[in-house]
């Protein structure tokens, strides 16, 4: 999750004023990734609610559906230094985290000294995660809980905002690895990409098979990013939302009282997943104009937030049965 803001109180007033600038904001945001990314209003919408709410985004879809690009080109719009890292089976953690080297000065004394490795930027963009083993894939799993890394017993922080924006083909099997449960739940939402639609896979082919390519507009920056995930955890969250987001997770979890629950669920979201929802409900609320989440971004929120962190029980999925079954049945009774 984010980071605790601790600020001081803000009034109604400036809670609106803020408001008001930051719904600005997005909406220039929005504009400017309208230019590259054609079509997927619901993948653009989710993913940059992510990283309003403070968190990281696994984006799964097959190849050609512009997966990387839509990371290269937040990167640019909300001006946040960027990194890659293309994840293959011979990839060490230290090619994540860095590594210490010996050198010797002008005296002959030696030292070791710390380099840093792709981690440290402010947006990474893990490609392909699922190729590397879950011995590598272990190496973001303090930084994307901490925000630091530990190398050689020294703690190393990493820049301010920090998000991971991991992509992950569904399809391949040979050559990967499945991401271990505790990274899975670090993710704050699965945003999954489907084939674009009709209208907007013509505007992909007449703009994008010419000479000139549309180019991303920066319109944020780190600092001003910072500035709104603060506005979005000042946010109220109504009892009612509260009590629903509760109601959701739990009712997710094998011995809730849930009989289908029971039968269908190997296990369930723990309470990470609770605060996901909330953080995700208000960076919603926001995007859409709203001061307040309602029991709606709950349901729209449900899948997104839920589905990696449960698993279903083998006759569940012999009865051909989906986490996306079992998701829409619990929000529907929200």
């Amino acid at each position: 999750m984010s980071l605790t803001i601790k600020e001081p109180a803000m009034s109604e007033t400036e809670m609106v004023a803020e408001a008001e600038r930051a719904l600005a904001e997005i909406g220039k945001v929005r504009q400017a990734v309208g230019k590259v990314i054609f079509g997927q209003e619901a993948v653009v919408e989710r993913t940059l609610v992510a990283i309003l709410a403070g968190g990281h985004g696994l984006l799964v879809g097959v190849p050609g559906l512009a997966k990387t690009k839509l990371v290269e080109t937040l990167g640019i719009v909300l001006g946040l230094d960027g990194r890659r890292i293309q994840f293959t089976p011979d990839l060490m953690p230290s090619d994540i985290l860095g590594s210490e080297v010996m050198e010797q000065d002008e005296t002959g004394r030696r030292s070791f000294r710390f380099i840093k490795g792709p981690i440290f930027a402010q947006l990474l963009m893990a490609d392909e995660i699922n190729r590397a083993s879950p011995r590598t894939q272990s190496a973001l799993l303090q930084s994307m809980q901490e925000y630091h890394v530990t190398v050689a017993g020294e703690r190393h922080d990493l820049p301010s905002p920090f998000h991971v924006l991991a992509t992950q083909n569904p399809l391949e099997q040979e050559g990967t690895y499945p991401l271990p449960e505790a990274q899975l739940d670090r993710f704050l939402m699965q945003i999954d990409i489907d084939y674009p639609e009709l209208a907007a896979e013509r505007r992909i082919l007449i703009e994008t098979t010419g000479v000139n390519d549309q180019k991303a507009d920066n319109v944020l920056d780190a600092a001003r990013l910072k500035t709104v995930q603060s506005l979005i955890r000042r946010m109220p969250v109504p009892e009612s939302v509260v009590d629903a987001i509760l109601k959701l997770v739990r009712s997710a979890r094998p011995g809730s009282g849930d009989a289908e629950t029971d039968r269908h669920v190997s296990w369930g979201p723990g309470p990470r997943a609770s605060q996901a929802l909330t953080l995700c409900a208000r960076a919603r609320a926001l995007y859409d104009g709203r001061l307040a989440p309602s029991i709606d971004d709950v349901r729209d929120l449900a899948e997104p937030v839920l589905q990696h962190r449960m698993a279903l029980t083998f006759a569940a999925r012999a009865e051909g049965m989906t986490v996306r079954d079992v998701i829409a049945r619990l929000a529907k009774a929200v």
